[in-house]
């Protein structure tokens, strides 16, 4: 009977790992204007369940003209959902200055049953985030 436990807890667990590889990689999303304007986010998902963010831009009359932003935490998915949270004494820090709690984005891909021709980009969307300017962000799976 213990045997039969512990390999159902094993199934189990396996099962839970692999749900996240699913989510788990490098996102990426580059906006830019005829050499004027440079936007880049890249995120990367870890599959220990922690992630990194970097925003780089590059703006010509901004003021500064180049700034970078990093953000970093856990990260955690139900269904195709993931919600991302940061420990402000762990994460935050003079580099990792942005602040993902309450951050939540949905995994879009295309259906394994749809068999046309569409093609649809793994991403992930960003449907809320205390951070302004990163609700409705798309980030492309590499």
């Amino acid at each position: 009977m213990k045997v039969l436990i512990t390999f159902f807890l094993l199934v189990f667990n396996l099962t839970l790992f692999a749900q996240s590889n699913q989510f788990a990689g490098e996102y990426s999303r580059s906006l830019s204007e005829k050499e004027k304007h440079t936007i880049e986010y890249k995120l990367t998902l870890n599959p220990d369940g922690t992630f990194v963010f970097h925003s780089y831009s590059k703006l010509q009359d901004g003021n500064p003209t180049e700034d970078n932003k990093y953000g970093k935490g856990k990260w955690s998915a139900k269904d195709n959902l993931i919600t991302f949270s940061a420990n402000k004494k762990e994460d935050l820090d003079s580099k990792y200055t942005l602040d993902f709690n309450n951050s939540t984005a949905r995994f879009i891909t295309k259906n394994s049953r749809d068999k046309s021709d569409k093609v649809v980009k793994t991403k992930l969307q960003f449907l809320k985030s205390e951070i302004f300017w990163m609700n409705s962000i798309d980030v492309f799976k590499l």
